[in-house]
């Protein structure tokens, strides 16, 4: 069985984010997990460093969360017929995102977030929100983050950019390969060269990435002498792609590409679901 946590603030962005996980694991058996986190805006010193438990956790924050808990659940219901193998949990939590969501993380070690990835300020600019930055940063799950405008779609063809650094044996893939399985899916795997020759190392981690992969639709593309960013924005005017799948190892061009202190002046924009699935899976 799986286990979805999906984080909420009751927003459109996050419904969104909601359905997307819904349609996506239509044909898993998957308990999902409507998370909501709540802390005062304003709660003087002696609340901050005594046991919470004693100055109750904020009674009206609380009964507000659970509530929208209660309507989010009846909303899913009203939308969705009811699918036997999908079950739902609804959780209220007096915590930061980060630590709720790691506590999930410890509980179900395969552990599958969806969140929405709308930018706080709304500017066009800003391809993340500032929440979804940090989940990218902290949390070693495989992460979906879905842009607020997007009307589910079948991933038919899925974008997996690589660096070519990992060898791919410690079931990095799992997610991505069952993803492929469930929905027909091609995965166009795209490496970008800087117009030097694969190294052994490369050459060696193409060849397992292809046998990996030799079951399912999978076609391999090089692209020479531009920026990540500009290869993944050209590839998506040639093909319509549906999801966008990227291993975050460490010093990879993906922790190049998102996590630089200039995250939210990024040049090129998001108009698709974005699965990031950590090197330790």
């Amino acid at each position: 069985m799986k286990h979805i946590l999906l984080p909420t603030d009751f927003s459109e962005n996050s419904w969104n984010a909601i359905t997307y996980a819904i349609q996506l694991f239509k044909d898993e058996e998957c308990t999902f997990h409507l998370l909501n986190t709540y802390t005062p805006i304003i709660y003087n010193l002696e609340y901050a460093i005594g046991a919470p438990a004693q100055f109750g956790l904020g009674d009206a924050l609380r009964s507000n969360s659970q509530r929208n808990l209660k309507e989010l659940k009846n909303r899913i219901s009203n939308s969705f017929t009811v699918n036997p193998i999908h079950s739902f949990e609804t959780r209220s939590r007096f915590d930061t995102l980060i630590g709720a969501i790691k506590e999930y993380a410890e509980k179900y070690p395969k552990l599958i977030i969806v969140m929405g990835s709308k930018g706080a300020t709304g500017a066009k600019e800003v391809l993340f929100g500032s929440n979804t930055v940090h989940v990218f940063k902290e949390i070693k799950c495989p992460i979906v983050a879905i842009p607020s405008n997007f009307d589910y779609e079948n991933p038919h063809d899925i974008l997996f950019p690589t660096d070519l650094e990992l060898d791919y044996m410690n079931n990095q893939l799992a997610l991505l390969k069952g993803i492929a399985q469930m929905h027909t899916a091609r995965i166009n795997a795209m490496y970008v060269s800087d117009g030097n020759t694969l190294t052994q190392k490369q050459e060696a981690n193409k060849e397992i990435l292809t046998q990996e992969c030799k079951e399912l639709a999978f076609v391999f593309h090089q692209f020479k002498h531009m920026e990540v960013a500009e290869a993944i924005t050209q590839f998506q005017v040639k093909t319509k792609v549906n999801l966008l799948v990227m291993i975050n190892n460490k010093h990879s061009f993906f922790e190049n590409l998102f996590f630089k202190s200039t995250i939210n002046q990024i040049g090129f924009q998001l108009q698709i679901p974005f699965l990031v699935i950590p090197s330790n899976q």
